[in-house]
């Protein structure tokens, strides 16, 4: 069956990340999705390498980086600085749903491209504009980039060795995160405008920022500081609520603990022959387990060294306690999860060059994900 989004028009005007990452969801969705991009060079991220894709004649092909955003896409090369480029967007938006930037802000208004213009011509449209900080505001004229985002949300702050730790400073997600929550929020708030849409017959506007949306994503740590008024700070691969749930040495490499429950500590010590641990007052509850880390946590290092990663993994899961091995990405793909649930897929261009991407990790009964188009070539 064709896809939940195979009625939908979508006009892609955005680069890099956050706005790809979006469209590409509404593609996997099954809707048509045609992307803009600027003659001769295209996209930002055609050119972000290596690693790049080696076409079937030899040749260099396009970075890695735009393959894994972009499938399900056609490629339109538009000059919208000229007259010519600005007169085909707007036939196009006449039969489109959804139009999806991200400009500058106020930069699609001197070509009569922004929201205000687009409406008169087609009344029932989406416009979901992406910016570093909102439409308005002090910081509504800087540009946005992942990384500025992710120091300046606190993110930042809460990442990489524990604070007390000699030489620990502020570090990234080893992914562009913000972008990536940005693309995710833009494309639930499309689906959102749909359903209104649908019920009313009015398009509508969507604003989101980059630096709103990874704040959003904080979640616990966000109420952490709102609820306690304690600044939150980086544990290293600890949690702020939950104990023991982090990486622990194994006797041969690095592997994480994660218990979630006073049960599952319970048979965690009784597994290691201390029960004495899940009686003791002051491990007793996870409340007090994490009261209580710094004197709980070396106890379990200890006891932790005593097994090589693979021992452990097999004896926890016996009583059902959480745990797994630190994996390399290569090592995730080997994973017989990973294979079993189809993750790697390749897709097939044109020209028969083979490209392997990530699978959408949607699984539908009804209305299943579309593999239609490759990431497409910059179109001539």
């Amino acid at each position: 069956m064709a896809g939940p989004l195979s009625h939908i028009k979508v006009l892609d005007l955005s680069r890099v990340l956050a706005g790809p990452w979006s469209t590409q969801m509404l593609g996997d969705l099954g809707a048509e999705v045609i992307k803009i991009e600027r003659p001769k060079t295209g996209d930002d991220t055609r050119h972000w390498g290596p690693p790049f894709l080696t076409n079937t004649d030899g040749s260099k092909g396009d970075a890695a980086y735009f393959l894994c955003t972009n499938r399900n896409k056609q490629s339109l090369q538009l000059d919208i600085t000229t007259d010519v480029g600005q007169e085909k967007i707007r036939t196009l938006v006449k039969n489109s749903d959804i139009l999806v930037e991200n400009y500058k802000v106020g930069g699609l208004k001197k070509y009569g491209l922004d929201y205000d213009s687009l409406k008169q011509i087609n009344p029932a449209l989406i416009y979901c504009s992406i910016t570093g900080f909102g439409q308005t505001g002090p910081s509504a004229e800087k540009p946005g980039y992942d990384l500025l985002i992710q120091a300046m949300s606190g993110l930042m702050s809460i990442t990489g060795e524990k604070s007390s730790s000699q030489g620990a400073t502020p570090q990234k997600a080893g992914i562009a995160i913000a972008d990536l929550m940005t693309g995710m929020y833009a494309s639930i708030a499309i689906l959102a405008a749909l359903t209104h849409r649908d019920r009313t017959g009015e398009g509508q506007y969507i604003d989101l920022a980059l630096l709103d949306c990874m704040m959003a994503s904080l979640s616990n740590q966000n109420a952490n500081y709102l609820i306690s008024g304690k600044i939150p700070v980086a544990l290293g691969n600890a949690h702020p609520n939950i104990v023991p749930y982090q990486m622990f040495k194994s006797r041969d490499g690095f592997m994480i603990l994660a218990i979630g429950n006073n049960s599952q500590f319970k048979d965690f010590c009784s597994l290691c022959g201390r029960e004495d641990l899940a009686d003791d007052e002051k491990f007793a509850t996870n409340a007090a387990r994490v009261a209580h880390r710094d004197d709980l946590i070396p106890l379990i290092d200890a006891i932790m060294k005593e097994k090589t990663t693979k021992e452990w993994i097999t004896v926890l899961d016996r009583l059902n306690i959480p745990s797994g091995p630190v994996n390399t990405i290569e090592q995730a793909f080997l994973d017989p999860q990973v294979i079993h649930n189809g993750i790697k897929r390749d897709m097939i261009r044109e020209d028969g060059t083979i490209i392997p991407l990530v699978s959408n990790p949607i699984n539908f009964s009804k209305t299943p994900i579309e593999y239609k188009l490759a990431p497409p070539k910059l179109s001539s």
